[in-house]
């Protein structure tokens, strides 16, 4: 595995472990459909929760929630609604982003709540 794919994986499986510690219930890790996918479905309450999660080991080029652009936006959209259709959603729903930075052994989480609409 690529070192890129590696860090994002371990970056992926602490942002799974953040979340339940959290109380969040983990619905689905790395569900694709057509060419998108979402990283984590998790759901609080009554809410579902689609997840990216961005993992780097350094922002010199910026902080890792910035690489969510527009193009990435709408492909979980679009993941999102076959989602929500495929298990007959009903409740409410928003888009979550954790940036994670591993650098010189210490990790930085930061949860960005409904951050389409921020």
């Amino acid at each position: 595995m690529a070192k890129h794919n590696e860090l994002g994986a371990k970056g992926e499986q602490i942002a799974v472990d953040f979340l339940k510690n959290k109380g969040y219930q983990i619905l689905e890790t790395n569900w694709r459909v057509n060419r998108a996918e979402l990283d984590i479905i998790a759901k609080l309450d009554k809410e579902m929760i689609f997840v990216e999660v961005k993992t780097r080991s350094d922002n010199y080029f910026g902080e890792p929630e910035n690489a969510v652009n527009q193009k990435k936006r709408d492909l979980m959209t679009d993941a999102a609604n076959a989602y929500m259709y495929k298990v007959d959603h009903d409740w409410e729903f928003r888009f979550d982003i954790i940036s994670i930075l591993i650098r010189s052994g210490k990790t930085y989480i930061k949860h960005i709540e409904d951050a389409f609409w921020n």
